[in-house]
């Protein structure tokens, strides 16, 4: 399993990327898809036309605004390029209400020569291919249905937070992951509501037995600070500080 991080802050973040990351195993995924995420994909080298899953993890903005751009250059490289795969959309309760509008109602959207498909999935796992996945219900808005993902691939495991604290749900995913994704908005010293802080990924690592700590999510704030150290204040595994386009091996 193969891990490129294509977004590791958020929308305000002054030179990183919002959330999106791509896994490859036998299939082709990815993870939400922020502003600024498509112009990371395509300078990792990888051919946006052969994306054919999208699991989205919660509808804010800094999760899938990059969805439309990346949908209408589909649209057009069906209609006058090449062909192009089917693609699937999943993600929680109010997928198929936000992606119906879009899909029926963005100018030339409805022109697409490729099938457009559309799941929503609750506490659950299913299988992508050889390609396991479980969703589980995170803590982090109250008006919105937020998932954060469990990958399972050749015995690897990757765990995916999308925004959360911690909680029952979160711990579940990570739970002796070889690889955990957590969002770390903040430092300790500036915790901010409904996101996690490093010393809270740190504990989280800890407790589920993970492997490998990747902290990512980052607002402005948490670069003033050594987040990586105040994890590892909790977390005796190992910690990378996400970054945009790095690339590792689950």
């Amino acid at each position: 399993m193969k891990l490129t991080i294509l977004g590791s802050g958020t929308n305000v973040h002054p030179t990183r990327a919002a959330a999106g990351y791509l896994v490859k195993t036998d299939q082709l995924l990815l993870l939400d898809f922020g502003p600024r995420t498509l112009k990371n994909l395509m300078a990792a080298g990888v051919n946006r036309h052969r994306i054919r899953h999208i699991l989205f993890s919660y509808f804010q903005a800094d999760h899938f605004a990059d969805f439309v751009h990346f949908f209408f250059d589909a649209v057009f490289y069906s209609k006058f390029i090449g062909k192009r795969p089917d693609l699937a959309i999943i993600g929680p309760r109010g997928t198929r209400k936000l992606f119906g509008v879009m899909l029926n109602n963005f100018p030339g959207f409805n022109a697409a020569q490729f099938k457009t498909t559309i799941r929503e999935v609750g506490d659950q796992t299913f299988r992508i291919g050889r390609t396991r996945i479980t969703a589980r219900t995170v803590e982090h808005s109250k008006r919105l249905h937020c998932l954060g993902y469990r990958i399972e691939y050749g015995r690897k495991v990757l765990a995916y937070s999308g925004d959360s604290m911690d909680c029952d749900g979160l711990r579940q995913l990570c739970r002796q992951a070889d690889v955990a994704v957590l969002d770390c908005s903040f430092p300790i010293q500036r915790r901010g509501p409904n996101h996690m802080h490093a010393g809270d990924c740190g504990k989280v690592a800890q407790a589920t037995g993970v492997g490998r700590l990747i902290l990512s999510h980052f607002y402005p704030i948490a670069e003033r600070y050594d987040v990586t150290r105040q994890a590892a204040r909790h977390f005796k595994g190992r910690i990378t500080k996400g970054r945009d386009l790095a690339t590792l091996t689950v």
